[in-house]
């Protein structure tokens, strides 16, 4: 089953958390309306007509350079993308590119672009792109090299560690439950690169300082709310001894 990307807009769990910013954020970037209803009563429910129909490239849904590639108005032709069921390739892994004038060739994953199966390995199949070229100055403009994106179901291929060769590999689990990365060549692991939980505002999780201000991680992961099959008043009455003894009479509908 192949989806079109243009009805298929997630945001990659990964690139997501690299950003670090929160869900309601990252729609309110996307959010495109072209009308609604005027402020006041309405005799009609409230209409509202946005745009859900996104082109996902390099760039991430809350930079500006998405903004301009999704300007209302302008439309991209279909992009169709096999969603990946288990994501196996992740910032900081080594692999080696398969196709192209890099053939060969072996480089970290510099990002990870999970809408489009792309990965951008750091340094290789790169193009060169000229910037600020401006005739009216007579300016030829900058070439710089820019890397572009790989797919990772047939151009980029895992290496394993121990040896340093591409290899295949599949999902597996330890006897400790634990879901991880098997080469098929060496039945060696291939572990996740910490390099995973950093984030633009701080290196890693486990290297985050806590502030004075910020609630502590005991106080956030304790279970507080315990769900029961009862109202609210249920719940008062339990708590204040209230036993309701009364029989509620008996209710006929016409």
């Amino acid at each position: 089953m192949r989806i079109s990307l243009s009805q298929f807009a997630r945001i990659g769990k990964w690139s997501k958390q690299y950003a670090n910013l929160p869900e309601r954020y990252i729609e309110r970037a996307m959010n495109q309306v072209y009308w609604k209803n005027p402020k006041g009563p309405q005799y009609k429910p409230n209409a509202v007509i946005q745009r859900k129909k996104f082109y996902f490239g390099v760039h991430r849904p809350w930079t500006m350079e998405f903004k301009d590639e999704n300007q209302p108005g302008r439309y991209h032709p279909k992009v169709f993308v096999e969603p990946v069921k288990d994501w196996s390739y992740f910032r900081g892994d080594r692999v080696e590119v398969l196709v192209g004038k890099d053939k060969g060739k072996q480089g970290i994953v510099k990002s990870v672009i999970e809408e489009r199966n792309w990965v951008i390995v750091e340094g290789l199949n790169c193009k060169l792109k000229n910037l600020g070229k401006n005739e009216r100055r007579n300016f030829e403009g900058v070439y710089v090299q820019q890397e572009q994106p790989l797919l990772v179901t047939n151009e980029v291929a895992l290496v394993d560690p121990s040896d340093l060769q591409a290899t295949p590999f599949e999902w597996r689990f330890t006897e400790q439950g634990d879901k991880v990365r098997v080469s098929l060549r060496t039945g060696r692991i291939i572990p996740i690169p910490k390099s995973v939980e950093e984030t633009i505002d701080y290196k890693s999780k486990s290297t985050y300082k806590e502030q004075s201000k910020d609630t502590t991680a005991d106080v956030a992961s304790e279970i507080t709310f315990e769900p029961k099959l009862c109202t609210f008043e249920m719940d008062i009455m339990d708590e204040m001894g209230i036993k309701e003894d009364r029989l509620p009479p008996k209710t006929y509908w016409y």
